[in-house]
């Protein structure tokens, strides 16, 4: 659709999508965060979607919110309440309940870095760059930042990056555990195609199960995991899709997982 801010494009059981403001680097505003949302809901409420990608479009993945950057924000608001940006946009991404992998084709900053973070798995361009200026701006990262970064690379590294408000690289963002791979940038769109294809081919509710699993288990005790993990695993037994998976399995061929 002309004028989008975001580009939602399904194929078979894999959603692409695409940040659409690449003459401002991706810069998230209210347009751009509202209808990522749009998206998000959409997503959930297609059985049929089993993978989800986001990346920038150009050459650029975000370099964060109008609110970070207003200077470069072209046709901002003149009043400053309406510069401020919904803090919700990691939330909305966060709040899918399938795979989703950032394709971070380029600079990954403030909140565009936080949009990262709340995808399940980050695979790097080699050219992409990290980093939360936002203490340079008087500012926090306001989008769950100072929360999930922590969790990935430990509190030390966090707020080393949060309070000196550097810029590092891809290479040093996944000796640090920010990224899972980082790839030449001619090769990206493949190697993410690769893993999406895989992921796909894979139960789509066991997919959702692990997530949940995952994600609510690193806010419950070890037990409480652990009887999370349990109830989940049994409630699969009562699927067709792992009745498929036997009987693929037993007759040595891929498995046709439908999703019931």
């Amino acid at each position: 659709m002309p004028g989008s801010a975001v580009l939602y494009n399904k194929r078979e059981h894999i959603v692409d999508i695409t940040l659409n403001r690449p003459e401002v680097d991706n810069l998230i505003n209210r347009q751009l965060a509202q209808e990522l949302a749009e998206a998000c809901q959409k997503i959930n409420q297609d059985e049929d979607v089993h993978v989800v990608t986001i990346t920038g479009a150009g050459d650029v993945f975000c370099r964060g919110s109008e609110l970070e950057k207003p200077d470069e924000a072209k046709g901002s608001p003149a009043k400053p309440e309406e510069l401020v940006v919904p803090g919700n946009v990691a939330t909305s991404i966060a709040g899918i309940d399938r795979p989703v992998i950032a394709v971070i084709n380029g600079d990954a900053l403030g909140q565009g870095l936080e949009l990262a973070l709340s995808c399940d798995i980050r695979i790097a361009s080699e050219k992409a760059r990290f980093g939360f200026p936002q203490a340079a701006l008087g500012l926090i990262p306001m989008d769950g930042g100072t929360q999930r970064l922590p969790r990935l690379v430990g509190s030390g590294k966090a707020l080393e990056l949060i309070y000196t408000a550097d810029t590092i690289g891809a290479e040093e963002a996944l000796e640090i555990g920010l990224v899972s791979k980082v790839v030449p940038a001619e090769s990206l769109a493949q190697e993410v195609e690769t893993l999406a294809q895989t992921i796909a081919g894979k139960a789509p509710i066991a997919l959702r199960y692990i997530k949940e699993a995952v994600n609510k288990g690193l806010d419950l005790t070890l037990e409480q995991g652990l009887r999370l993990e349990a109830d989940l695993y049994f409630l699969l037994h009562t699927t067709a899709d792992r009745t498929e998976g036997i009987k693929a399995f037993l007759e040595k061929r891929p498995p046709k997982f439908k999703g019931q």
